[in-house]
């Protein structure tokens, strides 16, 4: 994955280029809005981290041209402003999310794995296995050995996200991102309370509940049995 930075910061230029790097992204950085622009013009990304405040073009100025010449690039904001209508404005000239100054890592990590997936779908599977557990993804309905669980809206959405990346850690944050949206903030712990329902309603039907696997320091995957 391609992302392209675009800040005038050096030392956060330097923060969020490292930061990005050890992740697994390939980064290009501009410091300017007018080369910043010829960068998205110029070069296929998968996203854009733009802040508003830059030299001879400001962001609000590079994403509503780059949404007039119709480049659907997922664009992040970053300010430091923090005021509604300065969301709202970055918003209406197209950009995907909108994050203020200063804000934590694994948030912004988790908004941009947010807006590529978003960007790219998984193709829909009209049905995930693992083990004896059986998800119908066009139902929205779960059954362990054939026998059906009753999940409510939420436990579903957990369960049906951490089953179309089986194997694969997802912290709380991108499950709350993606479950939640920005329903509840970061330091909830909405995500454990319902991790704790599935594995009880799990167990109850037949199922094994440690499927859903605590990985400590990250979060939450389901086993790959």
């Amino acid at each position: 994955m391609r992302l392209l930075v675009i800040e005038d910061n050096p030392t956060m230029v330097d923060a969020l280029e490292r930061g990005l790097v050890a992740e697994g992204y390939d980064v290009d950085v501009s410091t300017d809005g007018p080369d910043g622009l010829w960068r998205a013009r110029e070069f296929p990304y998968d996203l854009i981290v733009l802040d508003i405040l830059l030299p001879r073009m400001n962001g609000y100025e590079l994403c509503r041209t780059l949404r007039e010449e119709k480049n659907t690039v997922p664009i992040l904001m970053l300010t430091a402003k923090d005021g509604d209508e300065d969301q709202t404005e970055g918003l209406d000239l197209g950009a995907d999310d909108y994050l203020t100054k200063p804000f934590n890592f694994s948030v912004l990590l988790s908004r941009i794995n947010a807006l590529i997936r978003r960007a790219n779908p998984t193709p829909a599977l009209s049905t995930i296995s693992v083990d004896q557990l059986v998800l119908d993804t066009m139902r929205k309905e779960c059954t362990v050995a054939g026998s059906p669980v009753d999940l409510s809206a939420r436990e579903y959405a957990v369960l049906e996200t951490l089953a179309r990346r089986v194997g694969q850690p997802l912290t709380r944050i991108e499950l709350l991102d993606i479950v939640w949206g920005s329903e509840y903030e970061t330091t909830s712990n909405v995500v454990d309370v319902y991790v704790g329902l599935l594995r009880r309603k799990l167990e109850e039907a037949g199922q094994e509940p440690t499927v859903v696997e605590t990985v400590r320091g990250i979060g939450y995957r389901l086993a790959d049995r």
